[in-house]
């Protein structure tokens, strides 16, 4: 039996803003139509931020809604997972918690892009093994919009905003919620894959001003589809074999919401059917960081995950980075 302190789910939340923005939205600007987004990303719509809303914004709707499910209005820590900041400096997680009305908790960023859930996952947890706190709110945010060009049509159909929250708790690793084991790993060598190239201190420092496009999101979808595929499969089987659980154990594999092509094709991988793998893709396009727990939300609220599930979490981003982590779903509240 395992001992010792860990990350315990026992509140969730989430929150897309308000502009909806489809398909043909898009198709009235960009060289593109509906039917080559669907064939290409399996998106159908998405939401983006209206002007004036930060990422900050985005945490502190699911940071509220997080704490709502858990019953609870105050907590020991606040992590935030984000690519978007509202500002290079400070962090914007002291921000959130100062609005949530936390006081003066330890807060501060992660920075991992799409992977920066599990690794929220991973800083959150040592918090609480740490006994340095008891509970921690977790929350994913990324206003990516705000970093992508809006005349390339390679990204600007995929990326949206949004943001998703957890309560974690000091609890037994046995029980229901519990966070399994967490495999994390990452490769600076292929950092060029996914990019903003200007805005840091390289860029600062140099003696040439980047040019427009530099500040914009690249990234190079090929050789990036091949990567997440195959770490995402590697990771995952590595945590579920940690977690002494057979592939087949799986009820629900929650990836990381990049690609509908990557999707499947990593399920394929895992030999784990198209029925037991959550998506929320064609709906809400992949909002970086908050897909997961933005996808565990709404699968909560509506029925698609309950209590007992045994669930796989993956995820691929920029760094390259990437993770997965095991979980037996509990029974939650959503608001």
């Amino acid at each position: 039996m395992s001992t010792g302190r860990a990350a315990v789910v026992t509140g969730i939340g989430s929150y897309v803003p308000p502009n909806r923005v489809t398909n043909d939205d898009l198709a009235a600007r960009l060289d593109t139509s509906d039917a080559w987004i669907r064939s290409r990303t399996g998106i159908a719509e998405r939401y983006f931020v209206s002007p004036g809303t930060s990422t900050g914004d985005l945490a502190v709707e699911a940071g509220l809604r997080a704490l709502k499910s858990a019953g609870d209005e105050q907590v020991g820590a606040v992590v935030l997972a984000t690519t978007t900041p509202d500002q290079p400096c400070p962090a914007t997680a002291p921000q959130v918690a100062a609005r949530l009305g936390l006081g003066a908790v330890p807060a501060f960023d992660v920075a991992a892009v799409c992977s920066g859930f599990l690794y929220g996952l991973a800083s959150a947890g040592g918090l609480i093994a740490a006994g340095i706190a008891d509970q921690v709110l977790l929350i994913a945010a990324d206003a990516f919009t705000t970093i992508i060009n809006p005349e390339d049509r390679t990204t600007a159909v995929i990326f949206a905003d949004g943001a998703g929250a957890v309560v974690l708790r000091a609890g037994s690793p046995d029980e229901p919620g519990a966070i399994g084991p967490l495999v994390l790993g990452s490769d600076g060598e292929l950092s060029h894959l996914i990019e903003v190239p200007a805005g840091g201190s390289r860029q600062r420092s140099g003696d040439r001003p980047a040019a427009p496009e530099d500040h914009y999101f690249r990234m190079i979808g090929r050789e990036t589809y091949r990567h997440a595929v195959e770490r995402m499969t590697a990771v995952s089987t590595e945590a579920a074999e940690r977690a002494g659980w057979l592939l087949d154990d799986v009820d629900r594999l929650v990836a990381h919401q990049a690609n509908a092509r990557i999707l499947d094709a990593v399920s394929d991988r895992l030999g784990i059917p198209a029925e037991r793998q959550l998506s929320n893709i064609a709906r809400v396009g992949n909002t970086g960081a908050a897909s997961i727990p933005l996808l565990l939300a709404e699968a909560t609220s509506e029925g698609r995950l309950t209590a007992g599930h045994r669930v796989l979490l993956t995820a691929f981003g920029g760094g390259l980075s990437w993770g997965a982590a095991t979980v037996v779903w509990p029974e939650l509240q959503t608001i």
